[in-house]
């Protein structure tokens, strides 16, 4: 983001069409869709016994220089090996995430290492990563002390017991790829949405929550959307995708307001009427910035579109998800095939985290979405034994729920 001229980080923001206009320009950017990310995330547990809590401390000696501030004050966040920051949620979970790459298996080889890396440094203190999308053992704690998430905290604790949990039990996988050239950009929108249901039935296993079945088949899609709705839900998805999502953003209640030791904002507060005056003190480019940072829908525009509705998949899991959105986005033509193959189960978001695949709809679109991508999924660049391996991975989570339906 700019932080120069008139949208310096410390400059007053004069009206909410100010703001919305800055919004646009920073979440949407355009330019040939080259560059692939991931963000994986894990809750942290105790080898011996998972339901044990963990302790901010017994974490902070585990990542070393490599902890994040948030965790360890004046930590220098030392990047691991191939390039990934280490950072920590509120409720201890553990996210790494590396540069961003033109080139997708080397994307795949260098997070491979950082996981191998990070793993390694979490068992050396007898920890390891989740293997699920919602801690399936323990009720969310907070072990981040910061005022940002003092202030989130009880900003959701008001709505209920979703936001808690989103905070500190959920861990998702997150990909990220360019919104494209102008001409592009609202089709790749509206496709990583329309994909959406039919992604979280495929990926979903965050069945359980504190021991017991929710009933669920992704009780993290239920976490997060129950947060804060309608802002954790998808937006509208109609017309230009910048000035929709500048009206969403605007619309949003303001989770933090960055003054003094207490981060609480006022009740109802959004920030379009910050913006408009609501509160003496103007808010800066600096603080919208902040405040798009709470923001947790779906599919969050940063510059790039960063998909957020996949449960953390255990092991090289992550793997699958992230080959088939590459895939299914490579080529304008895939991408509308994309959107015909996901059309039944397009919006059936709650259908999708309820009942997974089994939901008729989602499970069709599935099939016919894992039937496209691989036979596209040489458009990544990766060898043919990972295209054979994932291929088979994908057909065998949809063939199988679809013997278990017939029979």
């Amino acid at each position: 983001m700019t932080t120069s001229g008139e949208f310096s980080a410390t400059a007053p923001i004069g009206s909410r069409v100010e703001a919305e206009g800055y919004v646009a320009m920073v979440c949407f950017k355009h330019g040939p869709p080259l560059l692939h990310g991931v963000e994986l995330e894990w809750t942290v547990h105790h080898a011996d016994d998972p339901h044990r809590p963990l302790d901010a401390t017994h974490l902070s000696k585990a990542l070393g220089a490599h902890a994040p501030a948030t965790l360890v004050r004046g930590s220098p966040q030392l990047p691991l090996g191939r390039g990934s920051l280490v950072t920590v949620e509120p409720g201890g979970q553990v996210e790494i995430s590396g540069p961003a790459s033109a080139f997708v298996p080397g994307l795949i080889e260098d997070t491979v290492a950082d996981v191998a890396e990070l793993t390694s440094l979490l068992a050396a203190e007898s920890l390891e990563p989740g293997r699920h999308g919602l801690d399936a053992f323990r009720p969310p704690r907070r072990i981040l002390t910061v005022p940002r998430y003092a202030a989130m905290e009880r900003a959701f604790a008001r709505l209920g017991p979703h936001g808690p949990r989103m905070m500190c039990s959920t861990a998702g996988l997150q990909v990220c790829l360019d919104a494209g050239e102008a001409d592009q950009t609202a089709l790749r929108w509206r496709a990583l949405h329309d994909l959406g249901p039919a992604l979280v039935a495929l990926f979903a296993n965050s069945r359980h929550r504190e021991g017991a079945d929710t009933g669920w088949a992704s009780a993290r899609t239920e976490a997060t959307f129950g947060t804060c709705a309608p802002f954790t839900e998808p937006p509208p998805l109609d017309g230009d995708p910048a000035e929709a999502w500048a009206r969403t953003a605007m619309e949003a209640p303001v989770l933090c307001l960055r003054r003094g030791e207490t981060w609480d904002a006022p009740d109802g507060l959004t920030f379009g009427a910050w913006a408009e005056g609501a509160l003496d003190d103007r808010p800066t480019y600096g603080d919208l910035d902040y405040h798009l940072s709470t923001l947790f829908p779906p599919v969050r525009p940063r510059g790039y579109l960063e998909v957020r509705y996949l449960d953390a998949q255990p092991g090289d899991g992550w793997i699958a998800p992230t080959l088939l959105l590459s895939a299914l986005l490579s080529d304008p033509a895939v991408t509308d095939q994309a959107l015909a193959a996901a059309a039944p189960a397009a919006g059936r978001w709650f259908p999708a985290a309820r009942e997974g695949l089994d939901d008729k709809l989602v499970l069709q679109a599935a099939r016919d979405l894992v039937e496209l991508a691989t036979t596209n999924l040489s458009r990544t660049g990766v060898d043919q034994d990972l295209i054979t391996e994932v291929g088979e991975r994908l057909h065998c989570i949809v063939d199988d729920t679809h013997r278990r339906r017939a029979s």
